[in-house]
C-alpha cells in the first residue's frame, strides 16, 4: 500500500510541476531484474552515465561479443554457473574473471576512464545495491540494436578469420 501512495505522490508532483504523462512513466518505478532461470546464473552489466558518452562497453567472452552497455544502459546475460572471463576493449583491453553460482545474479559495472586517444572501458565487480541505487537513471539496452551490433561483430570476425586462412 505504501508503494501505491509513493507512486501517487510522485505522479502528483510531476503533474503539479507541469509534467506530461510521459514524464510520469519515467518517475514511476525503477526496473528490477528478474531471478535467473532455475539452475542458471545471470550477470547484469551496467554502465552508469558519465564520461565517454559516445563510447560503448562491448562485453566479450572467448572473443565472442555478448552484449553492449552504452552510457546509462544495462543488459542481463543469462549464463551457466561457473567461471567466466569477460573482456572489453577500447584503447586497451580490460578483463574480469568472475565465478557465477546457480540461481544467483552477479553484477558488473563498466566505467569509462581517460585514455590517450579515446576512453578506456573498465569492468569491475559490483553489487545489487549499487545497481539498484543507479537503475532509476538507466534504461535497458535496446535488444534489436544489440542483436545488430553482435551480428555485425560476428561478421567482422568471420571475415578476419577467412582472410587469415587465405
Amino acid at each position: 500500500m505504501k508503494s501505491i501512495s509513493t507512486l501517487a505522490s510522485a505522479i502528483a508532483v510531476v503533474l503539479l510541476m507541469g509534467g506530461s504523462p510521459a514524464a510520469v512513466a519515467q518517475v514511476a518505478a525503477p526496473a528490477s531484474v528478474a531471478a535467473p532461470q532455475a539452475g542458471m546464473s545471470q550477470v547484469v552489466f551496467f554502465r552508469p552515465s558519465g564520461m565517454g558518452m559516445a563510447i560503448s562497453c562491448n562485453i566479450r567472452e572467448n572473443g565472442k561479443m555478448l552484449g553492449t552497455a552504452n552510457n546509462g544502459r544495462y543488459f542481463v546475460l543469462a549464463t551457466t554457473p561457473g567461471v567466466h572471463k569477460f573482456t572489453t576493449h577500447g584503447e586497451t583491453t580490460d578483463e574480469l574473471t568472475i565465478q557465477t553460482e546457480a540461481d544467483e545474479t552477479a553484477y558488473v559495472k563498466c566505467k569509462i576512464g581517460m585514455g590517450l586517444m579515446s576512453g578506456r572501458p573498465n569492468i569491475s565487480p559490483s553489487t545489487k545495491e549499487e545497481f539498484d541505487s543507479r537503475v532509476a537513471k538507466m534504461k535497458p539496452s535496446d535488444p534489436e540494436k544489440m542483436a545488430k551490433a553482435i551480428a555485425a561483430d560476428d561478421a567482422h570476425h568471420a571475415g578476419e578469420a577467412a582472410g587469415a586462412t587465405h
